[in-house]
């Protein structure tokens, strides 16, 4: 079984409980509609007749009006807790599966987590995901199909035993047929579960790149790609649709059949018992649709959580953690994090970004010659990586949400104390306190309603709350006027002076490139004297 496959059967079998008092429910209300619509067509059969032949005063209408009330009574409580059960244990599950969804995605390697683009994240998140809740919510249909046949053919048995087998033969010849039936609706369903995806994942790219699209035109193209995508959705579900519509016509016929044959076969027992027996066999037949109906979803299903079992990744082997966080490089020796100031330069495209990117487990490199602790650096795995170094990236993604909900990232338990400081030593203070609701500011989709240089600030800001021993920061004062770079560096060494903080920098910038004593280029590299112009001497590793 794939990981989300276990983790699905255990939640499931966590609400066990709930799911077989939704299960029981589901049977009351199948046995109890097939009772209440037999009865009710013998009262009204019985009663016709008693008043045609004159014996409506003795006719006892009290005991059976009772019990029909009753029925109906039981039918309708039964059916509201049957939903609340189900649906209850459906979003129990979920509330689990969810949270766990995320950490995969997460967690998951660079090379899987890049390919999955935020519409296909959403769709499996959303889509797939309400595909699963659905199928558990509608488990408790099996339990009352089986109810709604014993309940039926024990009530036509009663009044006639070949009419009850001709309702058990029907009863069984329509769950065949439908499970025949499903071969066809399983390719179309996971057809359409797939197109779906696809849709949507298509849908984010185009939303995502819509003001390129228009300043170039290309607005007619785009809609173009979505509508041939939309028109292969359609036609998935056409088919989907023809194939469901022969499982309704399936249970209609049976349903009929089922009436008509049971109500020839029970005349010789008399009319009022004749018209209990059909309209028995036709609620009962009904009770079996939800069955026929969740059987025929499971190719959605099944398409479904394999498209989320692709998200989990066997967890990674115990690897021993470095002994500490000393960094050692080639042509430099070993820095330990307190007091190292490290800045990695060089032309553009030489692949300082890569290098920073494996530093933080987001890129594989075999980075030949660095060293964390007694470890080389390529051997660690991510989460280590990510508990060493402290990132701020290039091009920093910001959470839709709040300020609050942004710097918590980097520590959840963060004291308010302990956000005012990092916003300040970003030099963001002042901007988040002129924001409406301070730090629970709505900021917009990845910060849109910040400034370029205030989301790089909130990104450093995050990267302060971390209480890794290296700050990892890629071009941190790019995009900032002069003043306030001076004012960043500034406190960014006042920073590094009190938490005893290492600092590895990507820069261009002579103002972050003076504070730091080591100068590192994915070419060369050599350890320099503070304020001595930059030339580098040694290979360090090639990156891309």
């Amino acid at each position: 079984m794939s990981g989300f496959a276990d983790l699905l059967a255990a939640e499931i079998r966590r609400e066990r409980a709930g799911l077989l008092r939704a299960a029981l429910l589901a049977a009351a209300v199948a046995a109890a509609t097939a009772m209440l619509l037999g009865l009710s067509g013998w009262f009204i059969t019985a009663a016709g007749a008693a008043g045609l032949a004159g014996a409506a005063a003795g006719f006892n209408y009290l005991l059976p009006s009772a019990t029909i009330r009753l029925l109906a009574i039981v039918r309708t409580g039964a059916r509201y807790g049957e939903r609340l059960a189900g649906h209850a244990a459906a979003f129990a599950v979920l509330a689990q599966v969810r949270p766990a969804l995320y950490r995969a995605i997460a967690g998951s390697p660079p090379a899987a987590a890049l390919a999955l683009t935020s519409g296909e994240a959403s769709a499996r998140l959303v889509q797939d995901v309400g595909a699963i809740e659905m199928a558990i919510a509608r488990r408790p249909a099996r339990a009352g199909a089986a109810a709604a046949i014993a309940a039926g053919g024990l009530l036509i048995l009663s009044v006639r035993p070949v009419a009850a087998l001709l309702f058990l033969l029907l009863a069984g010849m329509a769950v065949g047929l439908t499970g025949w039936s499903c071969r066809r609706l399983d390719e179309a369903g996971q057809e359409v579960q797939r197109r779906q995806g696809a849709l949507r994942e298509l849908l984010g790219l185009q939303l995502a790149a819509a003001p390129e699209l228009r300043c170039y035109r290309m607005e007619d193209a785009a809609i173009a790609r979505i509508a041939a995508a939309d028109a292969a959705l359609a036609d998935a579900r056409r088919r989907q649709a023809a194939a469901g519509g022969a499982i309704e016509a399936i249970g209609a016929l049976a349903t009929g059949a089922a009436a008509v044959g049971v109500f020839l076969l029970a005349m010789p027992a008399g009319t009022a018992l004749a018209a209990l027996g059909a309209l028995t066999a036709a609620a009962a037949m009904d009770g079996i649709m939800p069955a026929l109906r969740e059987r025929a979803a499971r190719s959605a299903t099944r398409e479904a959580a394999a498209r989320l079992g692709a998200l989990f990744m066997p967890d990674p082997p115990p690897f021993p953690k470095p002994r500490s966080a000393a960094l050692t490089l080639p042509g430099v020796g070993t820095l330990v994090p307190a007091g190292a100031r490290i800045a990695i330069t060089g032309a553009t495209g030489t692949g300082k970004t890569s290098l920073v990117e494996a530093m933080i487990g987001l890129r594989h490199h075999d980075a030949p010659g660095i060293r964390l602790g007694d470890m080389p650096l390529a051997a660690l795995p991510a989460a280590t990586l990510r508990a060493i170094f402290a990132w701020a990236p290039q091009d920093a993604q910001l959470l839709a949400g709040t300020v609050r909900d942004n710097l918590l990232l980097a520590d959840p338990d963060a004291a308010e104390r302990a956000l005012w400081d990092a916003l300040d030593a970003a030099c963001l203070a002042g901007v988040v306190r002129a924001l409406p609701h301070g730090l629970d500011s709505w900021i917009g989709e990845n910060g849109e309603q910040l400034s370029g240089g205030e989301r790089r600030r909130l990104s450093l800001a995050r990267a302060y709350l971390s209480r890794a021993p290296w700050l990892l920061l890629d071009e941190p004062t790019e995009a900032l006027d002069a003043p306030t770079e001076r004012a960043v560096v500034e406190r960014l060494t006042q920073r590094l002076a009190r938490t005893g903080q290492g600092l590895i920098a990507v820069t261009h910038r002579d103002a972050v490139a003076v504070l730091c004593t080591v100068h590192v280029s994915p070419a060369t590299c050599r350890a320099i004297d503070p304020g001595t112009p930059h030339r580098a001497v040694r290979v360090l590793a090639p990156v891309d």
